[in-house]
């Protein structure tokens, strides 16, 4: 398809749509430079700004790559919103089901690929996790703790896959610490995995992951049986 003048309105958002539909629709391929900055612009009728806060979306989500002194390629065809629309209305149900999938299989699998670095960068993210205090500050730790969890595993797809993940992950541990309902798993739980990693014990690796996430999951769980409409961030 042929770009477009965009009309008025949300101008980035629109120059975002024309430039997925162009990548989807093959109008460029996978592996191949798009036009620059200034040319886009002129052909879309916006901003050089508005092009380059698309192109900064795009890449954030592995669409497009940027390579400095040479131009944006494309890397991937697939649109990622509507799986990013579900992942910003997930409850915190839905998140804790997909972490307790995550963080067993990357516990597992870090125990058996991990190095010492490794084990000094996860000792270091665990006491930073261990003394925040404020939930922004809270949230931010407990995700960076278990992206360097994620990260030993050396598997790559995990790791974007964990790393897609990570902002919807991070609200909700906030939501966790401000919510007294819902209990989240203390220092001495988070240290039982980077133990188990330590001794390189994938079996027990993967337990312990599952128990910093299953006393959290089974309240979610029970607080909507006994209440269906009850708000789940």
């Amino acid at each position: 398809m042929a770009l477009s003048p965009v009309p008025g309105g949300s101008t980035v958002d629109a120059v975002l749509d024309q430039l997925q539909a162009e990548i989807s629709g093959g109008g460029w391929q996978v592996g191949e430079r798009i036009p620059g900055e200034l040319d886009l612009a002129a052909r879309l009728g916006v901003s050089r700004p508005a092009v380059r806060e698309a192109i900064r979306a795009l890449t954030h989500v592995g669409v497009l790559e940027v390579r400095r002194g040479d131009g944006t390629y494309v890397r991937s065809s697939a649109d990622p919103r509507p799986l990013l629309r579900r992942v910003a209305r997930a409850t915190l149900r839905d998140v804790f089901e997909v972490q307790l999938a995550y963080d067993v299989q990357a516990a597992r699998l870090a125990a058996r690929r991990r190095t010492a670095d490794d084990i000094d960068r996860l000792t270091r993210l665990l006491e930073a996790r261990n003394a925040a205090s404020d939930a922004d500050a809270f949230g931010d730790a407990d995700a960076r703790f278990h992206l360097g969890v994620v990260e030993a595993t050396r598997n790559p797809v995990l790791i974007e896959a964990h790393r897609f993940f990570l902002d919807r992950l991070r609200v909700s541990m906030r939501t966790i610490r401000l919510d007294h309902e819902v209990p989240e798993a203390g220092p001495a739980a988070h240290r039982a995995v980077l133990d188990a990693i330590i001794a390189r014990d994938a079996a027990g690796a993967a337990r312990a992951a599952a128990a910093v996430v299953e006393p959290t999951l089974a309240v979610l769980e029970s607080l909507v049986a006994a209440d269906p409409d009850r708000e789940d961030p």
